[in-house]
């Protein structure tokens, strides 16, 4: 018996499709038979696997169950929750060899998919892309796997916690935060997290309903952070948090309303990691503010530039023993003491830590920030054959100039003017670009660096391309 996926669904980070569309039962056993015959290959025989709110995820967590069992590799279910839960379960316990959490993260309520980790590392890339080849040749071992249930809320919950064990309560008693859940995963678990916390806390939205009623969980795009502003603003509250649908991204405003992006908290992140563990390497990705890096720089920490994609973050955190690493996309990775997984929830309560260490709000640390200009991310369609042809002939062409090109991932320009960015998307037929300049004029001069080198390639901004 073969299986053959819609050519869609395959994905560099993840797998993901429009259920009952693209993705649907037959593709979640097939994903299954594929993981654990790789599995018990590399000597591996248990599975955690979990699910977020989406209406379709508990069929197609059934399903992946039974494609896992029948080539002979056991399950621990630890039921609905935040991916970083599902990454937890497969950290925390001995006997668990993998992990797949069923979620389609941040994107419309209409899709799904699956994120994994494989013997305590991201399955990504050619690992994805063999589960396709495995189901086309239907070339799965056969088995008779269980199933167990096992409870991990509560344990993951304690775990978040040690994120203030070095912080007394009397330090924390007078925070007042509020959280947005948007409805996601997360919502059960920061509903228990908050009643633990030191301090006063408001929140929002911690039903889960996959349907999204109140608004999209993506707070990466300001305008789902609204609420969460009238929340902080009506409270007076000293700052917001935001979770995506699943959980892995943090989102978070100041008590003036003011966005916190994710290089901008990372930078909080990272003064506090170099007090505690000084020279530390911090990674980022391309698309980062260069106030980081000079940030980490002149604390004497190691910035290191890297990919965009959590999956490539964390395998160049264990290259390199990183502490702490982030993404503009508000993945956050923690392991100085915690897994070094992107972990929401977590992140929040390090930024409780960071701001009650360096004894000041996160009103405070926001404003001791540089005043730097910059675009959002900017996405817009290019044929799928075509993108990373484009980026390369942009390379090609720079490479005769006497421009600074950084080409960890698609070209980053630094000008007098300050940067840009153009990369090829990983996971869309898009490509992202991204530019920031201390002034107005010098950010206006950035983009039609961008506009040129489009240009030159027979390309333009055109319509912005979404998630």
């Amino acid at each position: 018996m073969s299986h053959d996926f819609h050519p869609t669904v395959l994905r560099e980070y993840d797998i993901r499709g429009i259920a009952g569309e693209t993705l649907g039962e037959d593709d979640a056993r097939a994903i299954g038979r594929g993981f654990a015959t790789l599995l018990r290959e590399a000597g591996g025989r248990k599975v955690a696997v979990a699910y977020d709110g989406r209406t379709s995820s508990p069929i197609l967590e059934q399903a992946l169950v039974e494609g896992l069992n029948a080539s002979g590799v056991d399950v621990v279910r630890v039921g609905m929750g935040p991916t970083p839960m599902l990454y937890y379960a497969e950290a925390s316990a001995e006997d668990v060899d993998g992990g797949i959490q069923i979620t389609g993260s941040h994107n419309p309520a209409n899709y799904n998919g699956f994120k994994m980790v494989f013997q305590g590392r991201p399955f990504f890339g050619q690992d994805i892309q063999g589960l396709g080849r495995m189901a086309a040749q239907g070339a799965w071992f056969d088995g008779d796997g269980v199933s167990e249930t096992r409870e991990v809320l509560g344990a993951y919950v304690d775990r978040l916690l040690e994120g203030l064990a070095e912080i007394g309560d009397d330090h924390l008693s007078g925070l007042r935060v509020g959280w947005d859940a948007g409805n996601g995963a997360a919502g059960p678990a920061l509903e228990l997290l908050a009643a633990r916390l030191p301090g006063e806390h408001h929140l929002l939205y911690t039903e889960v309903d996959g349907s999204f009623p109140n608004h999209h969980p993506d707070p990466t795009e300001e305008k789902n952070l609204a609420d969460l502003k009238g929340l902080v603003a009506a409270k007076k509250l000293d700052f917001g948090i935001a979770f995506d649908g699943d959980g892995d991204r943090i989102g978070a405003v100041d008590s003036t309303g003011r966005v916190i992006w994710g290089d901008q908290l990372l930078m909080i992140y990272a003064e506090d990691l170099l007090q505690i563990l000084p020279g530390s390497t911090i990674i980022a990705d391309v698309k980062a503010s260069r106030a980081l890096f000079d940030l980490v720089e002149g604390l004497g920490g190691k910035p290191v530039m890297w990919k965009t994609g959590h999956s490539l973050i964390k395998t160049k955190m264990k290259e390199t023993g990183s502490p702490l690493a982030g993404e503009m996309s508000g993945h956050v990775f923690f392991a100085d003491h915690y897994y070094g997984f992107d972990d929401a929830l977590y992140a929040a309560v390090r930024l409780m830590a960071a701001s009650s260490r360096l004894g000041k709000s996160v009103t405070e640390l926001r404003d001791a920030m540089p005043n730097v200009l910059n675009t959002p991310e900017m996405r817009f369609q290019v044929d799928e054959a075509r993108k990373f042809e484009a980026i390369e002939e942009v390379r090609l062409r720079l490479s005769g100039s006497d421009a600074d090109v950084n080409g960890t991932d698609g070209v980053r320009v630094t000008t007098e003017d300050g940067w840009w960015l153009l990369r090829a998307s990983n996971t869309q037929d898009v490509l992202v670009a991204r530019a920031e300049s201390e002034t107005s004029e010098g950010l206006a001069r950035l983009m039609a660096q961008i506009d040129e080198q489009l240009a030159a390639s027979g390309l333009e901004r055109g319509p912005q391309a979404g998630h």
